[in-house]
Order: structure tokens, then C-alpha cells, then sequence
């Protein structure tokens, strides 16, 4: 276990020093800072566990340098160290975040105690941090807690411990490689290879190749003998993502392996068995994929032994904000930013929108807002015209059923022509009243565009 350091924070010399050669016998490492501000800076340089620090100090003070640790989200454990006339102002400062306190002139074993408190102290605010966002991520990196999402991780339990094989189904972007990976790092093939290959990415005669590998000479330009993907993942599992994109006479090949659990490189004879889980995955429906010949029936049957099925973003809409707090939280790490949360109309925003390209879009989506907002509070103004349209849109449909509603009824001897132009110019009339004849905005509100807008004001008008 690495040593852990202190640092001590005093303007006395003599009492830095002698919290130092207290700690020392401790067996701590000890860092010093004769005020605040110094203490500040040589956290930027160097690690530490717990801050020792005198409550009254020149320029900034024991409670003043709290104060800016828990304003910059610093949790580091704090003892502030007092005298007898000062006890209430210690207590005082607990509010602040401080984990304990300590009397001078003090004792050795006083001292002690008081450390150890702290970092015990600390570890279990740790280990809770720690556990708490396992459960807002769910297994293996998932973020949800949908019941959508606790259904898949109840299966993905159930399958990991088994060689049986797996066949993903799902929307892109809903997190197939995901549950892949959570299937192997929980089975007992995790300290083997988790092995992935595009289907849909490689050329059909370059994928062969690379599944079963090829002997020397096996064809133009075979130089040297080459691995393929399944003997690469020996012990552990093969991940075939699009399967349902692999070439027809492939996928019989594929099969054959499947069934003997044994392949012949390109160009060799020999055969090489082999002990590797399979787990494949597809964004379209594979019953149909079959009816369109995209997908063999049999392997179908080879791979759906168990059928995990991803549900789509919009189908999950208690996981979106957990998510985007998520990836907007990861980005303002990766770019050094502040992260100062969503504005209200940010929310309703993200619920509103579909997410065609589920997780995977969502994702994108916060990494350009978070790099638009500059650290700021992300605001409407950092989303993207496809977010702003679905939010905008969405109110339009009550105005425009309220105003259907409470139209003006038509005689009924009149045709289904002019019933119906009667009607479209009420809307138009509404929603000009609405947006102060603002012609965008009517548009934008009868979800139309700007120049149909003029034709029909120029056809009733």
C-alpha cells in the first residue's frame, strides 16, 4: 500500500515542525505550507490525503482555505487545529466540511486518533461515492435504471456464466458492444480475449480471412501466415456485430465452424479446434433479415439460442437525464471545463426529442453542447437544431387541436374541400395571433414551411 501524505498548513515554523516529526513516527509522508494560499498551490503539485491546518493564519486561515476546497469540489478530509479560546469557531467550521478538530497543546495519541478518524472517515465517503454510481450505472458501465434496463441486467446475469450462445438485437447506438463486453467480463472467460469484428465493415472476401485466418501462400499476397479473429479469441469470445450484413455464402462457412467448434485456415488442412463463446448482434429485425435472404435461417437458429433485446432511448426516457449528466459530466473532465448542470428547458428538450440514434447520439449531442457552452450552464442555445425542432413542435400539437376543437363548424352541405380549407385558414389565422403575425414562427407553429405559409396567405387571404 502506497504511503499516505499529509500536508500541514501554519504560519508557526515550530509547529510545522512538530506535526511533522509526529506524523513521521506515524509512518506518513508530511508536505508543509505556512498559510492558505500556499497550501492551495502545493495542491496543485502534489498529491495528498488529509490537510492538517491552524484555524487562525495570515492571508487566508484554516476556514478560509475550506471554504475554497469544498467551493472547487475538493472533498480532501480537513483537521483544523485550535486553541482553547477558539473551540466554538472549530465547531463552527464542521459545518463547512471539516472532519474533525483538534486542541492544542495536544498529545500524541490525540493527534493520532484524529488522522486516523479522517481517513477512515474518507475512505467510507469514497467506498459510498463508489457504490452509488454503480448503482446509477448498472452493470459494467450501463447508465439507467429503467426497468427496461434492470430487465437486461437480470439476463445478462443469467447468460454470463454459460457458453451459451447470444444474439443482440437492438436500434444503433443502444449499447449491443456494450452488453457484449458485460457478458464476457462477467463470465468465467474474462482473463481471455473479448474479440470484436464488423460485419457490415469489412469486404466479404477480406472478412473471411480475417474470421479463420490464412496460411502462407493461401493467396496473392498471404506473405506470412496470419490468426484469425476466432482462434485470436481462444478461451474467451468472438463478438460479431452486424451479423445480419455478412455475405450469404459467408455466413454458411460460419455456421459450419459454429457447429463443429473447429476451422481450417485458408490454404491449410489442418484442423484447429476450438473453445470460443459467440456472441453476435444486429440493428434489424432478423426474422425479416431472413424473409429478405439477408440472413441464413439456420445460423439464426445457431446464434438466437439466447435473445437479449436492447429497448430504444425513447422507450427508456427515466435513463436520458441520468445519461446526459453523464456524458456532458465525462466531456467537462476531458476538456478541463466546469460542469454547472442543465436549465430547466434543457430538460424538457432532451425528453421531447426521439434519439433515432439513441445512446450513441445522445452522447454526441452532449459533447458538442458542453464544447459550445464553454463550461458555462448548458442552455438551449447549445443544442442542436434536431433537438430544438422535436421541443418546438411538441407544443404546437396541443395549440393546433385546441384551436381544431374550438373551430367554427362548417354547414354540412358544404364539400369536404371547403370544409377543409375553412379550417386551415382558422389555423393560419390562430397562429398568426399567437406569434403577433410573425411569419417564421406561425410556420415554424403550424409545422409548415415559411413559404407555403405565403402561398396560402396569398390563396385566403
Amino acid at each position: 500500500m502506497p504511503q499516505q501524505s499529509i500536508l500541514v498548513v501554519d504560519d508557526e515554523a515550530k509547529m510545522r515542525r512538530l506535526l511533522e516529526i509526529m506524523l513521521t513516527q506515524m509512518g506518513y509522508e508530511v508536505l508543509q505550507a505556512e498559510n492558505g494560499r500556499v497550501a492551495l498551490d502545493v495542491l496543485v503539485r502534489h498529491e495528498v490525503d488529509l490537510i492538517i491546518t491552524d484555524l487562525r493564519m495570515p492571508e487566508l486561515d484554516g476556514i478560509g482555505l475550506l471554504k475554497q476546497l469544498r467551493e472547487q469540489n475538493n472533498d480532501l478530509p480537513v483537521i483544523l487545529v485550535t486553541a482553547y479560546g477558539t473551540v466554538n469557531s472549530a465547531v463552527d467550521a464542521m459545518k463547512y466540511g471539516a472532519s474533525d478538530y483538534i486542541v492544542r497543546p495536544f498529545e500524541l495519541d490525540a493527534v493520532e486518533a484524529a488522522v486516523q478518524r479522517a481517513l477512515k472517515l474518507a475512505k467510507v465517503q469514497r467506498e459510498n461515492r463508489y457504490l452509488r454510481q454503480k448503482v446509477e450505472q448498472g452493470w459494467h458501465g450501463f447508465i439507467g435504471k429503467s426497468p427496461a434496463m434492470q430487465a437486461i441486467y437480470t439476463q445478462i446475469e443469467q447468460v454470463s456464466a454459460t457458453k451459451t450462445s447470444v444474439l443482440i438485437q437492438g436500434e444503433t447506438g443502444t449499447g449491443k458492444e456494450l452488453v457484449a463486453r458485460a457478458i464476457h467480463q462477467s463470465s468465467p472467460r474474462a482473463e481471455a480475449l473479448f474479440v470484436s469484428i464488423n460485419c457490415a465493415a469489412i469486404p466479404a472476401d477480406i472478412l473471411e480471412s480475417e474470421l479463420f485466418g490464412y496460411s502462407k501462400g493461401a493467396f496473392t499476397g498471404a506473405n506470412k501466415e496470419r490468426v484469425g479473429k476466432f482462434e485470436l479469441a481462444e478461451g474467451g469470445t468472438l463478438f460479431l456485430d452486424e451479423i445480419t450484413e455478412m455475405d450469404f455464402n459467408l455466413q454458411a462457412k460460419l455456421l459450419r465452424v459454429l457447429q463443429e467448434r473447429s476451422l481450417e485456415r485458408l490454404g491449410s488442412n489442418r484442423t484447429i479446434n476450438l473453445d470460443v463463446r459467440v456472441i453476435a448482434a444486429c440493428n434489424r429485425n432478423p426474422r425479416q433479415a431472413i424473409v429478405e435472404q439477408k440472413l441464413r435461417e439456420d445460423l439464426f437458429y445457431r446464434l438466437n439460442v439466447f435473445p437479449i433485446i436492447l429497448p430504444p432511448l425513447r422507450e427508456r426516457k427515466e435513463d436520458i437525464l441520468p445519461l446526459a449528466n453523464f456524458f456532458l459530466a465525462q466531456h467537462a473532465r476531458e476538456f478541463a471545463y466546469p460542469f454547472n448542470g442543465l436549465e430547466d428547458e434543457v430538460t424538457e428538450c432532451l425528453l421531447a426529442y426521439p434519439w433515432p440514434g439513441n445512446v450513441r447520439e445522445l452522447e454526441n449531442m452532449m459533447e458538442r453542447a458542453i464544447v459550445l457552452s464553454g463550461g458555462k450552464k448548458i442552455s438551449i442555445t447549445h443544442l442542436s437544431s434536431d433537438i430544438l425542432g422535436a421541443y418546438q413542435h411538441k407544443p404546437a400539437v396541443t395549440e393546433l387541436s385546441s384551436t381544431l376543437s374550438s373551430a367554427e363548424v362548417v354547414p354540412n352541405n358544404t364539400g369536404l374541400t371547403e370544409q377543409v380549407e375553412h379550417l386551415e385558414k382558422q389555423l393560419i389565422e390562430d397562429a398568426l395571433v399567437k406569434t403577433n403575425d410573425n411569419k417564421a414562427k406561425a410556420a415554424q407553429l403550424l409545422d409548415i414551411s415559411e413559404r407555403s405559409l405565403w402561398y396560402k396567405i396569398k390563396k385566403y387571404f
